[in-house]
């Protein structure tokens, strides 16, 4: 099986929980929310990057730059979450031996992560590798390619969720000494990680 592993940043939400404002746009350290988690995603050792876009999907490829990233559209991002993944591995070069989920609204991810998750993936030789931050599981999650088909049978916004607690043997997790990073979702979730120093 190959080792090339492709990242699909999924930000095709439609932000329902901050009103009109695209959440992937809002302003963050000198770019936006999703152009901070590609920076990080083009600095890795990712081979290929996919950026997976759905609400206000022309505004996003507009205003975003990206450098070896690639924008794809999931047409029913409406359905959740597994209708971003089923878009981003449709799209995944036929090499890849695994695809790394990324949340584009996880915007304290670092590159440096992303590394250690693919690097204990080669490492633990499991179909799944899992960031755990101090104990705490969480994302950046990456997925064997003999796991695609299960993950584009998915639906929701949980599913990945149901495969790894149906078949704990397959999950090796990656443990980090760093805290858990946050999650925007609301106006208050992006008040209190804005206000954190730049790191």
């Amino acid at each position: 099986m190959s080792d090339l592993v492709s990242g699909l940043v999924l930000a095709a939400g439609a932000s329902s929980r901050l009103g009109k404002q695209p959440k992937q746009l809002l302003p963050w350290r000198g770019t936006t929310l999703v152009g901070w988690v590609i920076r990080q995603a083009e600095n890795s050792l990712l081979d290929e990057i996919l950026v997976v876009v759905g609400h206000e999907a022309e505004e996003v490829q507009r205003v975003v730059a990206v450098t070896r990233a690639k924008f794809v559209k999931a047409a029913d991002f409406h359905e959740g979450c597994t209708a971003s993944i089923r878009a981003g591995l449709e799209a995944v070069n036929s090499k890849t031996g695994a695809a790394m989920l990324i949340l584009a609204d996880q915007p304290e991810i670092k590159s440096e992560t992303i590394d250690a998750v693919i690097t204990g993936w080669r490492n633990i030789q499991k179909p799944v590798a899992r960031a755990s931050y101090r104990g705490v599981s969480g994302h950046p999650m990456l997925f064997a390619r003999e796991l695609f088909g299960q993950l584009k049978a998915l639906h929701g916004d949980k599913g990945v969720w149901k495969i790894l607690e149906a078949h704990p043997e397959w999950l090796g997790e990656v443990e980090l000494d760093e805290p858990f990073p946050g999650n925007i979702n609301t106006w208050e979730d992006y008040s209190r990680l804005s206000s954190d120093p730049v790191f």
